[in-house]
C-alpha cells in the first residue's frame, strides 16, 4: 500500500468519524488571528488619497468600503456599467481600452488596480499615472507563474515544494510582439512587467490565489460551502490530503489598503491560509458552520476522470496536484496579510447565496448539478461493491 493510499484511507476514516464536525478543524490551519484584518478604525497616520481602478467588481465594493472607514479619500475609475452603487466618493467614468489623459494632472499617494484583464490596459494607465503618484500597487494573480496545466496527470503529487515569489513566470513566445493578444497568465506577467518598468521602487504587485467569499459572482468556490450546508452524502474528489488554497475577498482588499498605509513595496502571494491546507481540512471548515446532516464519500481521480468530471469546473476550486494549489505566503503574512477562519468565510458565503434570487442560485456558475452528484455516487458504491 502506498504512502498516499495510506493517507486517504486514514482521512476519509477521521471524516467519517465525525471529526468534520469539529470547528478547530476548519481553522487550524489558519494565521493567528489579529484586530487589523477587521479593524475599520481610522488609519492612525495621515489620510491617503487613493485613486483605485475599478471599485464595483468582486472586489472592489469591500477595498472602497474599508478605505473610507479608514479615513482616506477615494476616487474610482470604472467603465460606469455596474449597478453596483459606491457612495461616497469621486467617480471618473472612463474605459481601460482607451487613453487615460485625465489622470495626468491629478495627484494621488497611491494607485490601487485591481481589474486589469490586459496588460494594454497596464500600459495606459502607468503611462497616465507616472508622475501623478509616488505608489502603484497593482493586483497580479499566482496564475503569472509558468506552472503546469491543471490535469489528472498531476494528481499523484500530493505535497511538492511551495511556489515562492520567485518562481518563473510566463514570457512571451518567440513570434509574440508587443499589442498581440495574451492569454490570462501571460498578460498578468507582462501586467507586473510595465509596473515594475514605469515605477522602479514604487510598486507592489500582490499575487492572489482563488479569491472567495460572500458576492463572489464566480461560484469558483461558492459550491461547496453551500452544497455542505444542504447536507446528505456529498461527493469529495481524489485524495483528501490535496493542497487547497483559498482566500476570503476581504481579508485580501484590507490588506491591500494597509499596504497603501504604510508604503509597503515588492511581490507578494496572497492566498490562504498561512500554512499548508488539505482538502479534507477545507471541507471540515465549510461543516463546521452548518447542523446539516453530512457525510462525504471520497472517491478516486481515475474514477473521476472516467467520468469526464472537469478538474476546476465541474468540481469547482479541486486541482490535484496543482502547484498553484500549494503557494508560500510566509512573505505577505510577515507583511500584515491575517486570515479570518475559513469556517466564518463559509458561514457568510452561505448566508449571502441564500440572499441571492432563486433564477441566479438555479444557474450557478460552477459546479457539479444534483442530479449528476447522485448518479456518480450510485456508480461508485457499485463499483466498490
Amino acid at each position: 500500500m502506498t504512502d498516499s493510499r495510506r493517507d486517504f484511507l486514514r482521512t476519509g476514516a477521521m471524516l467519517g468519524a465525525g471529526l468534520a464536525l469539529r470547528p478547530t478543524l476548519g481553522g487550524a490551519m489558519q494565521a493567528p488571528q489579529t484586530d487589523a484584518a477587521r479593524d475599520t478604525t481610522p488609519h492612525s497616520g495621515s489620510a491617503k488619497k487613493l485613486l483605485i481602478l475599478g471599485g464595483t467588481g468582486f472586489i472592489g465594493p469591500n477595498t472602497v468600503k474599508y478605505a473610507l472607514a479608514r479615513g482616506h479619500e477615494v476616487t474610482i475609475l470604472t467603465r460606469g456599467r455596474s449597478a453596483t452603487q459606491v457612495d461616497g466618493v469621486e467617480h471618473i467614468i472612463a474605459d481601460r481600452e482607451a487613453e487615460l489623459p485625465m489622470l495626468s494632472s491629478r495627484k494621488w499617494d497611491a494607485v490601487l488596480d485591481n481589474n486589469a484583464r490586459d496588460y494594454r490596459w497596464v500600459q495606459r494607465s502607468t503611462k497616465a499615472l507616472r508622475d501623478s503618484t509616488d505608489h502603484y500597487l497593482f493586483v497580479s494573480s499566482i496564475s503569472a507563474y509558468r506552472t503546469p496545466s491543471m490535469s489528472y496527470a498531476s494528481a499523484g503529487d500530493v505535497r511538492m515544494q511551495p511556489v515562492s515569489e520567485d518562481y518563473d513566470r510566463f514570457t512571451p513566445p518567440a513570434n509574440w510582439k508587443d499589442g498581440d493578444d495574451a492569454p490570462y497568465g501571460l498578460t498578468k506577467a507582462l501586467s507586473e512587467n510595465i509596473v515594475h518598468e514605469v515605477f522602479p521602487g514604487r510598486a507592489t504587485v500582490i499575487r492572489p490565489g482563488l479569491i472567495v467569499g460572500p458576492t463572489d459572482p464566480t461560484d469558483r468556490w461558492t459550491y461547496w460551502p453551500v452544497r455542505v450546508d444542504e447536507g446528505g452524502e456529498v461527493l469529495a474528489p481524489g485524495n483528501p490530503m490535496h493542497s487547497s488554497q483559498v482566500i476570503d475577498q476581504r481579508d485580501l482588499t484590507e490588506w491591500i489598503v494597509r499596504l497603501a498605509e504604510s508604503g509597503t513595496k515588492g511581490d507578494f502571494n496572497a492566498t490562504g491560509p498561512a500554512t499548508r491546507m488539505t482538502f479534507a481540512e477545507m471541507l471540515a471548515g465549510c461543516r463546521a458552520v452548518t447542523s446539516s446532516a453530512v457525510s462525504f464519500t471520497w472517491v478516486s481521480e481515475q474514477f473521476l476522470s472516467e467520468q469526464q468530471v472537469a478538474i476546476w469546473s465541474t468540481l469547482p476550486a479541486w486541482a490535484p496536484g496543482d502547484p498553484l494549489m500549494y503557494v508560500d505566503v510566509s512573505k505577505a503574512v510577515a507583511a500584515g496579510l491575517t486570515y479570518r477562519p475559513l469556517a466564518d468565510t463559509a458561514r457568510d458565503t452561505v448566508e449571502w447565496d441564500k440572499s441571492r434570487p432563486a433564477a441566479e442560485r438555479a444557474k450557478r456558475a460552477a459546479g457539479l448539478p444534483r442530479e449528476r452528484e447522485k448518479e456518480l455516487l450510485a456508480l461508485w458504491h457499485k463499483q466498490q461493491d
